[in-house]
């Protein structure tokens, strides 16, 4: 019998973002980064790589699923894969809980990516670099469920990030306030982040923030995540 899960789309919770790939964890295991990042109390998971073979994506998005339920936490922990709508779509057939997929400015089109994952997906967007606000004023909610925007500094895992006509545009905590205000979905800001930026960075009302190597380059990805959500919860 399939299990029954929650659907998460209305209410996933963006505020500790972990974007986690093999290649961003020095060597170290896979499902261990996951099982601490879980533990340490992230709140969304996106599977990203761009080296992994079709064959081993799926069975990274396995792992963190496992490692997901394990904690007791597939209620509460929003699971999306990025890009590969197929690679998401194929392992819900087979009964994996895979809440969506994050998607790319030149990746599949969001409208596929419902009619393809149906209704109850979560489907988040990379937000346009280039004329940033008059995209995120313009643009017709509906289809995609939230919105990943960044970068607030230039970074080495990702250093196409913001990258417009050959340099990356840097965004201000002005800016990111001005985002939110003008956006129809809920915001992750990523790219770079420290722990020095969370408390800025959250009086922009923001929904949260995304990491790769703060938790999965750190000595410790546990205590980082742990140190991550603490200040980010601080009232």
């Amino acid at each position: 019998m399939t299990k029954q899960y929650n659907c998460l789309r209305n209410t996933f919770d963006l505020s500790i973002y972990f974007v986690a790939g093999p290649e961003n964890t020095n060597g170290r295991d896979f499902r261990q980064i996951i099982r601490q990042s879980v533990e340490g109390g992230i709140t969304f998971l996106q599977v990203r790589s761009k080296n992994a073979s079709s064959r081993e994506l799926m069975n990274l998005g396995r792992i963190a699923a496992e490692e997901i339920e394990l904690a007791g936490k597939q209620d509460k922990i929003a699971l999306v894969i990025d890009d590969r709508v197929d690679i998401a779509l194929t392992l819900r057939l087979e009964g994996v809980k895979i809440d969506g997929v994050h998607l790319g400015q030149s990746d599949l089109p969001a409208e596929l990516a419902r009619q393809m994952l149906g209704e109850n997906a979560i489907i988040g967007l990379s937000a346009r670099a280039k004329d940033l606000f008059e995209y995120i004023e313009n643009f017709n909610p509906g289809i995609a469920d939230y919105f990943g925007a960044g970068p607030l500094h230039a970074t080495a895992t990702k250093p196409d990030c913001g990258l417009v006509d050959g340099i990356v545009l840097e965004r201000t905590f002005d800016e990111i306030k001005r985002l939110k205000s003008l956006s129809p979905l809920p915001v992750v800001i990523g790219g770079g982040v420290k722990t020095e930026d969370l408390t800025a960075l959250k009086a922009t009302g923001v929904d949260g923030f995304f990491v790769v190597s703060a938790i999965a380059g750190a000595q410790d990805p546990l205590s980082a995540t742990k140190v991550l959500a603490n200040i980010w919860q601080q009232k």
